[in-house]
């Protein structure tokens, strides 16, 4: 990780054979890429989570409705950031072109670290777990059995990503569509339940009565459950370089998706109760299969083959975007050079996809990942936080920036209350989980000083970065592509009057 400056001229000779991303975003990818990343396995995992800690099925259906409220606040305000500052990388890009290197290498280093290897296992774990469910209906599946098909379906979307953008994006639109259809189908049949009669556990009378006494602790970590489920809002902003006409679809996809999921999930979640007790669904490993067991009798092996098909679209998801993750922070200096590269005829960032896949497959033969999703969910809360902050001081550092979109002022303060309240419950509920999260970003502070700040390294070192940059130019047959300024610069007065 050494001097951007020095990298670029050292790799001049590969001017001539530059290449750029591709434009292949349209509108309806971009509305997938949201939709497919948000609807991943966490409806199908942390319904359990949410009413565990809300204590009740009517607050539980509360914090579902108020998670997406909460995304929709998240998620104006990183539209009015994704179009001033129009670079691939979202809350990365963003941090760094606002706060400087340090506070940006410390979101990439948490994330590139724990978080997205984190998450796309927990999303594949799952993936096979309902895939195998019909093999082994009155146990568990071999631990074995789950990592290995887990790490199959790892390798292959890595491959399908590595190969075309084109290929990458389609998957992701035909998987949205098969994930929504599935959960459309939850839905249908909750509400027939629902109209026969069936809706004990949602009478108001019922629905408050609560397992626990409430804290507002508990109803922190409910919230981290559900952010799990609607993590991957502001997934699109790290494709924006690949999207057609960025300022007007990255907004237009982010006002369609967001509405949709949350009207979705808590639908969903109506649907369960119509068809299970909370002590049911709470003793359950697979709410989906449990709930398809009860109402679709022979048909019920439509519910793991469903579950599998929203997982499966989701890893892929997860898969393109995190990798355009690493790509922007090895453009920056933060990674090794090489990551910043993409295939000469595919324009595919090549080596940036085998390091996701990579991290992926260590978190899998680690063990059990599930533990994790409140520990994942504080980072992400974090993360956002931060980047909206940094909204608030780009309002204030430079107001003379042209902004295509321009949200009230009242919304992202309204996001940064409700996200210090969460963040501070959590902490004290959680210190240790929350605290260890926050250990792990900080340990990126040395290795940001020794990796990217120390400019005058030994010379060996430089020697030893390049030969294996070489090397892995000829193995992955990539080269570092031209950046499209006329869609990247943020914009100025100056510019617009141009």
């Amino acid at each position: 990780m050494e001097d951007k400056e020095k990298r670029k001229k050292d790799t001049n000779s590969f001017k001539s054979d530059r290449v750029t991303l591709k434009k292949e975003i349209g509108l309806l990818s971009a509305c997938a890429i949201i939709i497919g990343n948000i609807i991943g396995s966490g409806i199908f995992i942390s319904p359990k989570g949410v009413l565990e800690h809300a204590g009740s099925v009517g607050l539980s259906l509360i914090v579902w409705v108020c998670g997406g409220g909460i995304c929709a606040l998240g998620s104006l305000c990183y539209a009015e950031l994704g179009v001033t500052i129009p670079k691939s990388g979202g809350d990365y890009s963003y941090v760094t072109e606002i706060f400087g290197g340090l506070v940006g290498f410390l979101l990439l280093w948490s994330a590139v670290l724990i978080m997205y290897p984190t998450t796309l296992a927990v999303i594949a774990l799952t993936f096979s777990n309902y895939v195998l469910q019909p093999a082994f209906p009155e146990c568990l599946p071999p631990y074995i059995a789950t990592r290995l098909l887990a790490t199959i379906c790892v390798l292959f979307l890595t491959w399908v990503n590595c190969s075309s953008v084109r290929w990458a994006t389609r998957i992701q639109d035909v998987f949205t569509v098969a994930k929504l259809l599935a959960l459309v189908l939850i839905i249908v049949v909750g509400l027939v339940q629902i109209f026969r009669g069936h809706y004990d556990a949602l009478r108001p009378s019922v629905a408050f009565e609560f397992s626990q006494d409430p804290s507002v602790g508990q109803i922190a970590l409910a919230f981290l459950q559900a952010s799990f489920a609607y993590s991957g809002w502001n997934f699109l902003n790290y494709v924006t370089e690949e999207i057609v006409e960025p300022r007007k679809n990255l907004p237009r996809a982010i006002y369609i998706s967001i509405p949709l999921v949350t009207l979705v999930y808590t639908l969903t979640n109506i649907a369960y109760f119509s068809s299970m007790t909370p002590e049911e669904l709470l003793a359950s490993n697979a709410v989906a299969v449990t709930f398809g067991q009860k109402l679709l009798g022979m048909f019920s092996w439509v519910m793991p083959i469903s579950v599998a098909l929203s997982t499966f679209g989701g890893i892929n998801g997860y898969l393109f975007t995190s990798s355009r993750l690493c790509f922007s922070g090895a453009r920056e200096g933060h990674l090794p050079y090489l990551l910043a590269m993409i295939h000469l005829k595919n324009c595919t960032p090549i080596p940036a996809l085998l390091v996701c896949c990579f991290a992926t497959i260590v978190v899998l033969c680690i063990g059990e990942t599930h533990n994790l999703i409140n520990y994942v969910s504080f980072i992400n809360y974090l993360s956002y936080g931060v980047t909206i902050a940094g909204l608030l001081y780009l309002r204030k550092k430079k107001p003379n920036m042209v902004r295509p979109i321009k949200i009230s002022m009242l919304i992202p303060i309204t996001y940064l209350v409700f996200w210090a309240v969460l963040l501070g419950f959590s902490l004290y509920s959680e210190p240790v989980v929350c605290g260890l999260g926050m250990v792990i970003m900080l340990t990126g502070v040395p290795v940001y000083f020794v990796g990217v700040h120390w400019k005058d390294k030994p010379k060996w070192v430089y020697r030893v970065v390049e030969k294996v940059t070489y090397v892995g130019q000829k193995v992955c047959y990539v080269v570092f592509p031209q950046e499209d300024l006329s869609e990247t610069e943020p914009l100025t007065s100056s510019k617009a009057t141009d």
